[in-house]
């Protein structure tokens, strides 16, 4: 329901935190799957999440540890 919320105004930069965190694992990948095509749409996305497998789907990922950037890569 909060991704539906987030995307009901059209935005063009969509911020998510942790937006599969409480999923189950093809919950999680029909999530991916939309913020893909809303990418594809060319709309900006960022997103924060603990997750290795749901970071790789990134284009570019950006990994902090201790308020700092330690990692800032292209991917794919």
């Amino acid at each position: 329901m909060a991704v539906a919320r987030a995307l009901v105004n059209n935005p063009s930069i969509i911020l998510a935190d942790e937006p599969t965190g409480n999923l189950d694992s093809a919950s999680s990948l029909e999530i991916m799957a939309l913020f893909e095509n809303l990418h594809r749409d060319d709309r900006t996305l960022i997103l924060v999440t603990h997750e290795a497998d749901i970071a790789q789907r990134a284009k570019r990922l950006i990994q902090m540890k201790d308020g700092k950037v330690v990692q800032d890569k292209k991917i794919g």
